[in-house]
């Protein structure tokens, strides 16, 4: 099973076909994709000027896309690295039981579902790469109130979620479910109480 570097370097061959080419960027979002495989592969098409069903792209657009998806990646490598590190030195130390961050990231393990988007037609604008830093910079600050992301405060409880864990805080703004660790206890409470707020008939 070709790995991600292997896939995109098909990506960028200008000598393969274009179809192998484009499917190498589909089969990347196997290897690392933020917000869940579909919503990636819709905001990369989005951001690069082609459409998710274009079967013959621009190629340059193709290679546009993989730059965003590769810049993305070196910064969640780079915050994986990092994780891992703080784990042995917490372990070598004697702290074996792991924190709130630790079992989210245990979800998350090489960048799947990061900042996961149920709806893949919902998720946030900006590049994967700044959605991400803004996301680790929250892990490593005290929970707030709001989306880490846009920094919008109208959070939605929902059930069923498509990802582990199957519930979770989804900001209204982008769309991202909001990973638990950045949130303060009353920006879950308000989650939650927006979710079970009953329905109005009209």
């Amino acid at each position: 099973m070709a790995g991600f570097r292997s896939l995109a370097r098909q990506v960028r061959d200008p000598q393969s076909d274009l179809a192998l080419r484009r499917y190498s960027l589909r089969k990347c979002l196997e290897r690392f994709a933020p917000y869940g495989h579909r919503a990636t592969w819709d905001h990369l098409c989005s951001r690069a000027g082609f459409g998710p069903e274009d079967r013959s792209p621009d190629p340059a657009r193709l290679v546009s896309a993989l730059d965003e998806l590769e810049a993305a990646r070196a910064v969640w490598l780079a915050y994986e690295a990092g994780f891992a590190a703080r784990r042995r030195k917490e372990k070598h130390d004697g702290l074996r039981r792991p924190g709130t961050i630790d079992d989210w990231h245990r979800c998350t393990w090489g960048g799947f579902g990061v900042a996961w988007c149920d709806d893949p037609g919902i998720h946030p604008h900006a590049p994967l790469a700044e959605v991400l830093r803004r996301l680790i910079t929250a892990l490593e600050r005290e929970p707030g109130n709001g989306c880490p992301v846009c920094a919008d405060t109208s959070l939605v409880w929902q059930h069923g979620l498509a990802h582990e864990p199957s519930s979770g805080a989804v900001c209204t703004g982008c769309g991202i479910v909001v990973p638990a660790p950045v949130l303060t206890q009353d920006a879950v409470a308000q989650a939650r109480a927006r979710r079970l707020r009953p329905l109005v008939t009209v």
